[in-house]
């Protein structure tokens, strides 16, 4: 009996029926890997939103104090964050926020341009993506991690507004060791709510954001300072 060769045997094995079996065994994997995952997400989103803080007014309706959730988080409404801020965020850590899908093609494009060119690989995630890591995610990274990260970013802007995943953006993300959201770095760094924050003050806080663990907002930091003169340079630029 002749003993095929490898060759022989991988062409033996690609016949057309195997091809469609293995085609319905992915397609099947994919509708329950991405089922589970949604379902997740969506338990977890639900939980979320029923833990926004207590907001407390004066009689003439100015903040008086916002009150941690029972987690111990600030989560509130975006109407109470400094529309400069969200803008100044947006142009800095994702331009293209408003316009895409969830996933920049052009930012992995060019990422890899530069991988491929430089030797060097910057972050192109999105804010949603950012978000999604900070939400679901471990900090380990292989191909089923990011499957589910893709996933879950795309549910996340099926679900949610462009609005509502920005606020959550800004009440999730770490700022500093063990301070997690926009209002617990207010009042952290300079005693009062993100909603009276002024431009020198939004510029320090988002200085830290790539390196929070590293720099403090109310630093010495060079560093910091720089990166805030530049972004304030740029609000005013601009009109924030």
């Amino acid at each position: 009996m002749r003993v095929l060769s490898i060759k022989e045997k991988t062409l033996r094995f690609l016949t057309a029926k195997n091809i469609r079996i293995g085609l319905v065994s992915l397609f099947f994997f994919w509708v329950c890997f991405s089922t589970a995952t949604n379902m997740l997400a969506r338990n977890l989103l639900d939980a979320y939103e029923k833990q926004r803080s207590a907001i407390i007014k004066d009689r003439a309706g100015e903040i008086v104090r916002i009150q941690p959730n029972a987690n111990g988080y600030y989560a509130e409404s975006s109407e109470f964050l400094p529309p400069r801020f969200k803008e100044l965020l947006i142009k800095k850590e994702d331009r293209f926020f408003y316009y895409h899908i969830g996933i920049n093609p052009f930012s992995i494009a060019r990422d890899i341009a530069q991988r491929i060119f430089s030797g060097k690989l910057e972050g192109s995630s999105t804010l949603t993506q950012q978000l999604v890591k900070n939400l679901f995610l471990s900090a380990s990274k292989n191909p089923l991690r990011k499957l589910k990260e893709w996933i879950l970013t795309w549910y996340m802007e099926r679900t949610l507004s462009k609005s509502r995943i920005l606020e959550l953006y800004l009440n999730v993300i770490e700022w500093g060791n063990g301070l997690y959201g926009i209002e617990a770095a207010s009042q952290h760094y300079f005693g009062k709510s993100v909603s009276s924050l002024g431009r020198q003050e939004c510029a320090r806080l988002a200085a830290v954001i790539p390196s929070p663990r590293r720099f403090r907002a109310d630093g010495d930091s060079r560093y910091v300072a720089r990166r805030s003169r530049i972004i304030l340079d740029r609000m005013v630029a601009r009109g924030l």
